[in-house]
C-alpha cells in the first residue's frame, strides 16, 4: 500500500512538472535567433513582458514589450510601434507571421 502511494504522488509530480512551462507565454520567454549573419535577428523576451530587438543595423539593442493574446497572437511593441503577429511557438522554434511573410526564429 505504501508503495501505491509513492507511485500516486511521484505520477501527480510528474504531470504537474509536465504541465509547467508548455503555454505560450511560457515558451516564448528566453533569447530566440533568426537569418544569418549580417542580417541576423535577435530577439529576447522576459518573463515580466520586457522584449530585446537587436539587428546588426542598429548599433544597440532596441529594447520594447510584448503580450500574448491566447494562443497563437503575439502583439509585440519595438521602439513606439505595435505590431500584431500569427505565433506558433514550441520549446525550440517560434514562427511570427504578419501581412503573409513569416520569420523563423530558433531558441538560443
Amino acid at each position: 500500500m505504501k508503495r501505491n502511494f509513492v507511485v500516486a504522488v511521484l505520477a501527480c509530480v510528474a504531470l504537474s512538472v509536465s504541465g509547467c512551462g508548455s503555454s505560450p507565454q511560457n515558451l516564448i520567454v528566453g533569447k530566440w535567433e533568426a537569418g544569418v549573419a549580417p542580417a541576423k535577428l535577435t530577439a529576447e523576451f522576459g518573463k515580466d513582458g520586457k522584449a530585446k530587438l537587436t539587428m546588426p543595423m542598429f548599433k544597440k539593442p532596441v529594447d520594447g514589450t510584448y503580450k500574448v493574446n491566447g494562443s497563437d497572437e503575439l502583439e509585440w511593441t519595438v521602439g513606439g510601434t505595435t505590431s500584431k503577429y500569427k505565433m506558433k511557438v514550441s520549446a525550440t522554434e517560434l514562427e511570427l507571421t504578419s501581412e503573409g511573410k513569416t520569420i523563423t526564429y530558433k531558441k538560443q
